[in-house]
């Protein structure tokens, strides 16, 4: 019995340590990299760095102005998460609490969004924000991230709300509150562990974007980090170390946001996957 148990631990622990090192790895190497002079990543490539060269990051930051796509990704992610987990809330509510005519039609439509990959609506997609006049805007990028995230937090957020008795906005609606006023007296406070794992991970999502941003936005100046900072690889196509202190920099608020956060979003996850 004692095998069997050590071989089941074994068999769950050795995959798991595998993906923490692809995981991992690929992190300390662009660190390593990043602070390597350009002489010394030509010399050697693979080899650990014995100095600390900060310049490849100055050099990143100021000349591919990432201050500005910072910004522009900071305020895109921010207003478009924040639509996102009203809407998806609000809609949760209504697919899990309310009885009305065409819910289980709406749901089912949902889910037939979220297995749709953006690649297959990508040209209707420009063609429409086209039509609209909002291609090359932060309206329309903000738009596109809506209506691509949107159903999935939908679907999590009524699993979750499913698991809320009844009783409990059925006593609220004798108090008096109306439909709103039970969604947000009841719903949004119970649902909070919920919201603030989709609102962590649409966040992720939204940051990591490189297809829709690069589709919709034209202008030097509108540019998110992701795309901004690929543009580092034509500025400096011999000096490797530069291009990925640039990474760099853009994937560090990603793995702070994960590292400060990651038990929120597990027990999100999780609540909402029991509760479903």
């Amino acid at each position: 019995m004692m095998r069997r148990e050590r071989a089941a631990r074994w068999a769950i622990a050795v995959p798991m340590m595998l993906l923490a090192i692809a995981t991992i790895y690929p992190i300390l190497f662009g660190l390593n990299v990043s602070l390597k002079t350009r002489k010394d990543y030509v010399l050697d490539r693979l080899g650990a760095t014995q100095t600390i060269n900060l310049q490849n990051y100055a050099d990143a930051w100021t000349n591919a102005d990432m201050g500005r796509y910072f910004l522009n990704t900071i305020t895109v992610t921010v207003v478009s998460v924040a639509l996102i987990l009203l809407l998806a809330s609000m809609c949760g509510y209504a697919l899990s609490h309310l009885s009305f005519r065409g819910s289980k039609v709406a749901f089912l439509i949902i889910l037939a969004m979220m297995m749709i990959p953006f690649q297959v609506i990508m040209v209707p997609t420009v063609k429409v924000m086209s039509d609209l006049g909002l291609i090359d805007t932060f309206p329309g990028l903000i738009i596109a991230y809506v209506a691509q995230y949107l159903p999935f937090t939908v679907y999590f957020m009524t699993s979750y709300y499913s698991g809320i008795p009844r009783e409990m906005t059925e006593a609220a609606r004798v108090d008096g509150n109306g439909l709103f006023g039970v969604w947000w007296r009841i719903m949004v406070p119970t649902g909070k562990p919920a919201l603030i794992s989709m609102g962590i991970l649409n966040a992720l999502f939204i940051w990591n974007d490189i297809l829709i941003a690069l589709l919709l936005m034209q202008s030097p100046e509108k540019r998110t980090v992701m795309v901004g900072v690929s543009t580092l690889r034509g500025q400096y196509p011999d000096n490797v170390p530069t291009y990925i202190a640039g990474v760099m920099l853009a994937v560090l608020p990603i793995i702070v946001i994960y590292l400060v956060f990651q038990r929120q979003i597990t027990a999100g996850v999780t609540a909402g996957a029991t509760k479903g």
